[in-house]
């Protein structure tokens, strides 16, 4: 962890070392900060709690990891919700894509207080929910995707048009007179792709240019 700061690399250097997680979840109106074990920290002048009056207490983050591959990085996250109401509205649509902070930080067992800002390990977005019902028990588990995970989003009705264009800048006319734009792929066959063909609605009129 490069990026640790001075204090915090000290404090894991040192004989005795109080490790910490926790996790901040931006729920809209009531923002959870949660601890991975009982007790208070103020972290960046927010408190944070072994257990949220109203939405409950963490129960497991699985999936961390450092390393570089080719899928967007996810993680579960296991809470145990404090009421039905609770489980309710955290398995709201309304509440899918709230931000997520996983934290790690180290105790000063003179100040009981972090030593520094901790260490943000992971940066997403809550994204899928599951309910695990038992005899006596009952856990909610929330898939937390990164925002990498946008990036397979399909963009299906997205059109090079005026129309499309002005939808989202309403009275940019910039693509008024731009239309039948093509771009000819290779497929079995050998093309230039060194220039971008075009070709207009308007007869006798076509241009090529070239692609810098």
């Amino acid at each position: 962890m490069t990026q640790l700061s001075p204090a915090m690399a000290a404090a894991l250097a040192g004989e005795r070392v109080l490790l910490f997680g926790a996790v901040r979840i931006d729920l809209p109106g009531h923002p959870i900060r949660l601890l991975d074990g009982a007790g208070a920290l103020t972290i960046g002048g927010e408190l944070y709690q072994g257990r949220d009056d109203v939405y409950g207490v963490l129960d497991t983050i699985e999936g961390l990891e450092e390393a570089i591959g080719n899928d967007a990085p996810t993680l579960t996250i296991g809470l145990i919700p404090a009421s039905d109401l609770a489980l309710d509205a955290l398995v709201d649509p309304a509440v899918q894509g709230c931000e997520v902070q996983v934290m790690i930080g180290v105790v000063n067992l003179a100040s009981g207080q972090p030593v520094a800002l901790p260490y943000q390990v992971f940066v997403g977005e809550l994204d899928v929910p599951t309910i695990a019902w038992g005899e006596n028990d009952l856990r909610l588990e929330y898939r937390v995707v990164s925002v990498a995970e946008r990036f397979f989003q399909i963009e299906e009705g997205r059109r090079l048009s005026s129309a499309f264009h002005q939808s989202v800048w309403p009275g940019e006319k910039g693509l008024d007179h731009c239309t039948d734009v093509e771009v000819i792929l290779a497929w079995g066959q050998s093309v230039d792709n060194s220039v971008v063909y075009t070709r207009s609605n308007v007869p006798g009129i076509a241009e090529t240019f070239n692609r810098t």
